[in-house]
Protein backbone atom coordinates (compact mmCIF):
# COMPACT_ATOMS: atom_id res chain seq x y z
CA UNK A 1 0.00 0.00 0.00
CA UNK A 2 1.35 3.42 -0.97
CA UNK A 3 2.00 6.07 1.66
CA UNK A 4 -0.84 8.25 0.34
CA UNK A 5 -3.28 5.33 0.77
CA UNK A 6 -2.00 4.72 4.30
CA UNK A 7 -2.60 8.37 5.22
CA UNK A 8 -6.11 8.23 3.76
CA UNK A 9 -6.80 5.12 5.82
CA UNK A 10 -5.59 6.85 8.99
CA UNK A 11 -7.75 9.87 8.19
CA UNK A 12 -10.83 7.67 7.87
CA UNK A 13 -10.01 5.57 10.91
CA UNK A 14 -9.44 8.59 13.14
CA UNK A 15 -12.13 10.79 11.62
CA UNK A 16 -9.69 13.42 10.37
CA UNK A 17 -8.16 14.04 13.81
CA UNK A 18 -4.72 15.51 13.00
CA UNK A 19 -2.99 14.46 16.24
CA UNK A 20 -4.24 10.87 16.09
CA UNK A 21 -3.20 10.59 12.45
CA UNK A 22 0.26 11.88 13.36
CA UNK A 23 0.58 9.32 16.18
CA UNK A 24 -0.53 6.51 13.87
CA UNK A 25 2.10 7.59 11.35
CA UNK A 26 4.83 7.63 14.02
CA UNK A 27 3.79 4.16 15.24
CA UNK A 28 3.56 2.84 11.66
CA UNK A 29 0.16 1.36 12.40
CA UNK A 30 -0.85 -1.42 10.07
CA UNK A 31 -3.64 -0.13 7.82
CA UNK A 32 -6.62 -2.23 6.89
CA UNK A 33 -8.05 -2.08 3.39
CA UNK A 34 -10.90 0.38 3.34
CA UNK A 35 -12.92 1.99 0.57
CA UNK A 36 -12.55 5.78 0.27
CA UNK A 37 -15.82 7.10 -1.22
CA UNK A 38 -14.41 10.42 -2.49
CA UNK A 39 -11.23 11.57 -4.25
CA UNK A 40 -8.48 12.85 -1.98
CA UNK A 41 -5.11 14.52 -2.06
CA UNK A 42 -2.35 13.92 0.50
CA UNK A 43 0.75 15.72 1.66
CA UNK A 44 2.74 13.08 -0.26
CA UNK A 45 1.27 14.10 -3.62
CA UNK A 46 2.94 16.41 -6.11
CA UNK A 47 -0.37 18.24 -6.55
CA UNK A 48 -0.45 19.17 -2.85
CA UNK A 49 -0.07 22.98 -2.63
CA UNK A 50 3.18 24.34 -1.19
CA UNK A 51 1.11 27.05 0.54
CA UNK A 52 -0.42 24.43 2.85
CA UNK A 53 3.00 23.05 3.77
CA UNK A 54 3.75 26.39 5.45
CA UNK A 55 1.24 25.57 8.19
CA UNK A 56 2.46 24.37 11.56
CA UNK A 57 -0.04 21.51 11.18
CA UNK A 58 -0.55 20.97 7.45
CA UNK A 59 -3.46 18.63 6.67
CA UNK A 60 -2.29 15.10 5.94
CA UNK A 61 -5.29 14.42 3.72
CA UNK A 62 -7.87 16.61 2.00
CA UNK A 63 -10.97 14.97 0.61
CA UNK A 64 -12.52 16.87 -2.25
CA UNK A 65 -15.26 17.22 -4.83
CA UNK A 66 -14.74 19.31 -7.96
CA UNK A 67 -11.69 20.70 -9.73
CA UNK A 68 -8.60 20.05 -7.59
CA UNK A 69 -6.40 22.13 -9.92
CA UNK A 70 -8.00 25.30 -8.52
CA UNK A 71 -5.73 25.00 -5.48
CA UNK A 72 -2.74 25.67 -7.73
CA UNK A 73 -4.18 28.89 -9.14
CA UNK A 74 -3.90 32.41 -7.70
CA UNK A 75 -6.31 32.57 -4.79
CA UNK A 76 -7.58 35.23 -2.42
CA UNK A 77 -9.45 34.34 0.77
CA UNK A 78 -12.43 36.51 1.67
CA UNK A 79 -14.06 35.92 5.05
CA UNK A 80 -16.35 37.56 7.57
CA UNK A 81 -19.28 37.26 9.91
CA UNK A 82 -22.11 34.75 9.69
CA UNK A 83 -24.51 37.46 10.87
CA UNK A 84 -23.87 39.76 7.95
CA UNK A 85 -25.31 43.27 7.94
CA UNK A 86 -26.57 45.10 4.83
CA UNK A 87 -23.31 47.08 4.82
CA UNK A 88 -21.27 43.88 5.11
CA UNK A 89 -23.27 42.32 2.28
CA UNK A 90 -22.74 45.33 0.04
CA UNK A 91 -18.98 45.61 0.50
CA UNK A 92 -18.43 41.85 0.24
CA UNK A 93 -20.32 41.69 -3.03
CA UNK A 94 -18.55 44.76 -4.40
CA UNK A 95 -15.11 43.38 -3.56
CA UNK A 96 -15.82 39.89 -4.87
CA UNK A 97 -17.22 41.11 -8.17
CA UNK A 98 -13.92 42.84 -8.84
CA UNK A 99 -11.64 40.06 -7.57
CA UNK A 100 -13.46 37.21 -9.32
CA UNK A 101 -12.13 38.49 -12.65
CA UNK A 102 -8.55 37.49 -11.77
CA UNK A 103 -8.58 35.22 -8.71
CA UNK A 104 -10.07 32.05 -7.34
CA UNK A 105 -12.05 33.17 -4.29
CA UNK A 106 -11.67 31.05 -1.16
CA UNK A 107 -14.08 31.00 1.78
CA UNK A 108 -15.68 28.66 4.29
CA UNK A 109 -19.12 27.90 2.81
CA UNK A 110 -20.76 29.12 6.00
CA UNK A 111 -23.79 31.35 6.38
CA UNK A 112 -23.29 35.09 5.84
CA UNK A 113 -20.16 36.52 4.24
CA UNK A 114 -18.84 33.11 3.10
CA UNK A 115 -21.97 32.32 1.11
CA UNK A 116 -21.90 35.77 -0.50
CA UNK A 117 -18.27 35.22 -1.58
CA UNK A 118 -19.00 31.89 -3.30
CA UNK A 119 -22.23 33.07 -4.88
CA UNK A 120 -20.64 36.25 -6.22
CA UNK A 121 -17.74 34.34 -7.77
CA UNK A 122 -20.14 31.97 -9.51
CA UNK A 123 -22.51 34.69 -10.70
CA UNK A 124 -19.65 36.68 -12.20
CA UNK A 125 -18.10 33.77 -14.08
CA UNK A 126 -15.24 33.25 -11.63
CA UNK A 127 -14.06 30.19 -9.73
CA UNK A 128 -14.30 29.48 -6.03
CA UNK A 129 -13.08 27.07 -3.33
CA UNK A 130 -15.02 26.20 -0.19
CA UNK A 131 -13.27 24.68 2.83
CA UNK A 132 -15.74 23.02 5.18
CA UNK A 133 -15.62 21.67 8.72
CA UNK A 134 -17.64 18.49 8.15
CA UNK A 135 -17.60 15.58 5.74
CA UNK A 136 -18.46 16.20 2.11
CA UNK A 137 -21.84 14.47 2.43
CA UNK A 138 -22.95 16.99 5.08
CA UNK A 139 -24.16 20.23 3.51
CA UNK A 140 -24.10 22.68 6.40
CA UNK A 141 -25.74 25.12 6.70
CA UNK A 142 -28.65 23.90 4.58
CA UNK A 143 -29.29 27.43 3.31
CA UNK A 144 -26.16 26.96 1.16
CA UNK A 145 -27.39 23.72 -0.41
CA UNK A 146 -27.58 25.30 -3.92
CA UNK A 147 -23.97 26.43 -3.55
CA UNK A 148 -22.87 22.93 -2.58
CA UNK A 149 -24.55 21.46 -5.65
CA UNK A 150 -22.89 23.93 -8.00
CA UNK A 151 -19.46 23.95 -6.37
CA UNK A 152 -19.06 20.19 -6.14
CA UNK A 153 -19.56 20.05 -9.91
CA UNK A 154 -17.86 23.14 -11.34
CA UNK A 155 -15.64 24.53 -8.57
CA UNK A 156 -14.03 22.88 -5.51
CA UNK A 157 -15.04 21.82 -2.01
CA UNK A 158 -12.34 20.64 0.41
CA UNK A 159 -12.58 18.88 3.75
CA UNK A 160 -10.08 17.38 6.15
CA UNK A 161 -12.83 15.07 7.41
CA UNK A 162 -14.10 11.76 5.96
CA UNK A 163 -17.22 11.73 3.85
CA UNK A 164 -19.94 11.23 6.48
CA UNK A 165 -18.39 13.21 9.36
CA UNK A 166 -21.06 15.33 11.01
CA UNK A 167 -20.97 18.95 12.14
CA UNK A 168 -18.80 19.41 15.22
CA UNK A 169 -18.08 22.76 16.79
CA UNK A 170 -14.35 22.16 17.27
CA UNK A 171 -13.81 21.43 13.58
CA UNK A 172 -14.47 24.97 12.42
CA UNK A 173 -11.64 26.83 14.21
CA UNK A 174 -9.28 24.06 13.04
CA UNK A 175 -10.63 24.38 9.48
CA UNK A 176 -9.76 28.08 9.53
CA UNK A 177 -6.02 27.45 9.25
CA UNK A 178 -6.59 25.99 5.77
CA UNK A 179 -8.56 29.08 4.74
CA UNK A 180 -5.63 31.21 5.87
CA UNK A 181 -2.99 29.10 4.13
CA UNK A 182 -4.48 28.74 0.66
CA UNK A 183 -4.00 32.40 -0.26
CA UNK A 184 -1.32 35.06 -0.12
CA UNK A 185 -3.91 37.67 0.85
CA UNK A 186 -6.87 37.51 3.24
CA UNK A 187 -9.66 40.08 3.15
CA UNK A 188 -12.00 40.56 6.12
CA UNK A 189 -15.19 42.38 5.17
CA UNK A 190 -16.99 42.18 8.53
CA UNK A 191 -15.98 40.81 11.92
CA UNK A 192 -17.01 41.27 15.53
CA UNK A 193 -14.35 41.18 18.24
CA UNK A 194 -15.12 37.56 19.11
CA UNK A 195 -15.49 35.49 15.98
CA UNK A 196 -13.94 32.64 14.03
CA UNK A 197 -12.79 35.22 11.51
CA UNK A 198 -10.28 36.53 14.04
CA UNK A 199 -8.86 33.01 14.44
CA UNK A 200 -8.34 32.77 10.70
CA UNK A 201 -6.49 36.08 10.71
CA UNK A 202 -4.21 34.89 13.51
CA UNK A 203 -3.27 31.87 11.39
CA UNK A 204 -2.66 34.14 8.40
CA UNK A 205 -0.35 36.41 10.38
CA UNK A 206 1.70 33.45 11.60
CA UNK A 207 2.44 32.65 7.94
CA UNK A 208 3.16 36.27 7.07
CA UNK A 209 0.11 36.61 4.82
CA UNK A 210 -1.24 40.03 3.88
CA UNK A 211 -4.39 40.90 5.82
CA UNK A 212 -6.78 43.55 4.49
CA UNK A 213 -9.79 44.84 6.40
CA UNK A 214 -12.82 46.90 5.45
CA UNK A 215 -13.49 49.82 7.84
CA UNK A 216 -16.84 50.01 9.65
CA UNK A 217 -18.76 52.90 11.22
CA UNK A 218 -17.63 54.15 14.61
CA UNK A 219 -18.69 51.97 17.57
CA UNK A 220 -20.38 49.40 15.31
CA UNK A 221 -20.25 46.10 17.22
CA UNK A 222 -20.52 44.03 14.03
CA UNK A 223 -17.33 45.59 12.64
CA UNK A 224 -15.17 46.16 15.71
CA UNK A 225 -13.01 43.16 14.81
CA UNK A 226 -12.03 44.87 11.57
CA UNK A 227 -11.25 48.08 13.46
CA UNK A 228 -9.04 46.23 15.93
CA UNK A 229 -7.14 44.47 13.17
CA UNK A 230 -6.53 47.76 11.38
CA UNK A 231 -5.29 49.28 14.64
CA UNK A 232 -2.91 46.33 15.02
CA UNK A 233 -1.44 46.84 11.55
CA UNK A 234 -3.76 45.19 9.01
CA UNK A 235 -4.03 46.95 5.68
CA UNK A 236 -6.99 49.30 5.28
CA UNK A 237 -9.21 48.46 2.29
CA UNK A 238 -11.29 51.58 1.73
CA UNK A 239 -12.03 51.63 -2.01
CA UNK A 240 -12.39 49.12 -4.84
CA UNK A 241 -9.64 50.80 -6.88
CA UNK A 242 -7.11 49.34 -4.43
CA UNK A 243 -8.05 45.88 -5.66
CA UNK A 244 -6.50 46.66 -9.04
CA UNK A 245 -3.09 46.54 -7.35
CA UNK A 246 -3.62 43.06 -5.87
Amino acid sequence: MEQREILAYYACRYNGDWKRIAKAEIRHEEPLITEIPTPYITICDAAYPDMLKQLRYPPFVLFYEGDITLMKKSCITVIGSRQVTPYGYQVTEQICRRLSRKYVLVSGLARGVDGIVHACAIENGGRTIGVIGSGLSVHYPYVNEPLYRTMRRDHLILSEYPYKTGVRKQHFPWRNRILAALSGKIIVTQAALKSGTMLTVNEALEMDREVWCVPHPFDDETGKGCGLLIQQGANLLYETEQLEEF
